[in-house]
């Protein structure tokens, strides 16, 4: 499964994974390309964010001055406030400290601020984060976390993936900016996909396609695919299907999409699935056809279009307007199918109503696939979950 690494870590409530330097630097470098300026004179909040650990603190702190920020703010949450815990024990970092509390050190989440120049050498950088122990254990929900949020400008974090629609849902209450870290499937969530649809949340720039590598803590367990421990003995595991989530605008949201008229793709398109055909696949149960691949849209049609998830690395708002998403609670199917009998690959029959929350074709004859369904004597398969859309006149 693409996204195993994640759903494992939501099942375990081990959200632990985090992100790498260069990863956040070629990210952010998109918005300031767009918007030098987006980060001047802002307060930026980095909750879920222990620079002990984490790089988004490290990143920020050390671009400070460059960024023209005002003021930067870390949380990071108490060690035995987790469900899923790991042996905690406490740094160098904070146990130097004069203020340092064995007992704090638990069950308190603790406050990074960097806001002026503290060592005196004319620099403001991560040298001159001074922190504190929060009152409570630093969950994003509290009183105490929500404060700090209402006083930011931009939250920037990669959020524990259990909680990503909790999460997003506290930022857009306080309608902030945000950079964030999450599953693309998330954009199927009934409380994420309305915000995709109205524009109000986008995908980031800097991955569209493959997974990323993420650190993890040195008691997690390497039982995913693909992992690697460092000369330093530190952890890593690659995770697929993550992607950036974010209401910064940048350039490739505005950038066109080239398109071919529907003939010549029939004629000359890559994929087999459409070249040599005479008409595009039209759904059974949506008034809209079946368009398999982002580049396969046509130029000349102006009805609506079931497209990839995948498409949202390419949307443009200027050129494309999004109606809704198949297979889930938000879609606009006009079919509700009496009962079916579903043959999966070793021709095993089952009776199903899986086709009442999908996009489906009708078949002349048994497709050549791996599962497909039977309803009255006609054949039926459903497509993978599509993003609805039409071409702006």
């Amino acid at each position: 499964m693409a996204n195993e690494n994640l759903s494992k870590a939501k099942e375990a409530k081990n959200d632990e994974f985090y992100t790498q330097y260069h990863d956040i630097e070629k990210e952010v470098s998109a918005y300031l390309e767009y918007n030098p300026d987006v980060f001047r004179g802002k307060t930026v909040l980095l909750p879920c964010d222990d620079p002990e650990w984490s790089n988004f603190t490290k990143y920020f702190a050390q671009n400070f001055e460059t960024f023209g920020l005002k003021k930067l703010i870390s949380t990071s949450y108490a060690p035995e406030s987790k469900r899923y815990k790991f042996g905690y024990v406490p740094t160098l970092f904070e146990t130097e400290a004069p203020h340092f509390d064995a007992d704090k050190s638990k069950t308190h989440g603790k406050i990074f601020v960097l806001d002026h120049d503290v060592t005196g050498d004319g620099k403001i950088n991560f040298e001159d984060l001074e922190w504190q122990y929060l009152e409570g254990d630093g969950d994003f929900r509290s009183k105490e976390i929500c404060n700090l949020r209402d006083q930011a400008d931009i939250i920037i974090t990669n959020p524990p993936f259990s909680l990503f629609r909790e999460f997003l849902a506290w930022i857009v209450e306080a309608d902030k900016q945000f950079l964030i870290i999450g599953n693309m499937n998330a954009i199927t969530y009934k409380e994420v996909f309305p915000l995709i649809k109205d524009n109000q949340v986008w995908y980031g720039c800097s991955i569209s396609s493959g997974d990323r590598e993420f650190g993890v803590p040195d008691e997690y367990p390497l039982t995913a695919a693909g992992w690697r421990i460092d000369d330093q003995g530190k952890k890593y595991i690659r995770v697929k299907g993550v992607r950036w989530f974010t209401n910064l605008d940048h350039g490739r949201r505005h950038q066109f999409l080239p398109l071919m008229t529907m003939a010549d793709n029939l004629k000359f398109s890559r994929h087999k699935e459409i070249r040599g055909k005479d008409s595009y696949d039209h759904y059974d149960n949506y008034d809209a056809i079946e368009v398999p691949y982002t580049d396969a849209i046509p130029s000349d049609y102006d009805s609506v279009m079931g497209v990839p998830v995948s498409f949202l690395d390419k949307y443009c708002p200027e050129q494309f307007e999004i109606l809704g998403i198949t297979k889930t609670w938000y879609g606009m199917a006009n079919k509700i199918y009496p009962e079916q009998i579903q043959v999966d690959k070793t021709g095993k029959e089952s009776k199903v109503t899986k086709l009442n929350d999908g996009a489906t074709i009708k078949h002349e004859k048994v497709p050549n696939s791996e599962t497909y369904y039977i309803v009255d004597n006609n054949y039926f398969t459903q497509v993978y979950p599509r993003i609805l859309i039409r071409k702006k006149q």
